[in-house]
């Protein structure tokens, strides 16, 4: 796959509310995906199946380009329970459940994750103070993935 079609592939996901891309040609393989602001993309080998009794052999090499790893954070890290979307408030003019600096107590909703069109409330599993946010408004989330970082 030329680069040019890659860039605009990266491109298209970066811009788009689509968390995941996988195409595959003749050339090979490529699977790009978008979470916690790190673009990942992997250009996989293809492997076709023998005319006859002749080897194939892979037609693309594999890479992997990450954008640079946040620093890693000190304090009670909230991970997302499951798949969907990650939303701060409860409804789009609404004020965000916290905010950074914020006081929570164990229970309190913090944030809401939306999946299969259900509004799911997640609840702060710690007392303290919100230190950080790690998620977008509308962002899709992964299970285990950072949320909030509480201290």
């Amino acid at each position: 796959m030329d680069l040019r079609k890659l860039k605009t592939l990266i491109d298209l996901v970066s811009d788009s509310n689509v968390s995941e891309l996988e195409i595959t040609e003749a050339e090979g393989k490529v699977r790009i995906v978008k979470g916690g602001g790190a673009m990942v993309y992997q250009a996989a080998p293809v492997m076709m199946a023998p005319a006859h009794a002749e080897t194939v052999a892979p037609v693309a090499a594999a890479a992997v380009v990450a954008a640079p790893v946040a620093e890693a954070a000190t304090g009670h890290v909230v991970k997302s329970p499951m798949v969907g979307t990650f939303y701060r408030s409860s409804s789009p003019g609404a004020k965000a459940f916290v905010e950074v600096g914020s006081q929570v107590k164990e229970g309190d909703t913090i944030c809401i994750i939306e999946a299969m069109k259900i509004l799911n409330e997640i609840e702060a599993d710690k007392a303290g103070t919100v230190v950080q946010v790690l998620c977008e408004n509308g962002q899709a989330v992964e299970y285990g993935q950072p949320l909030y970082v509480i201290e």
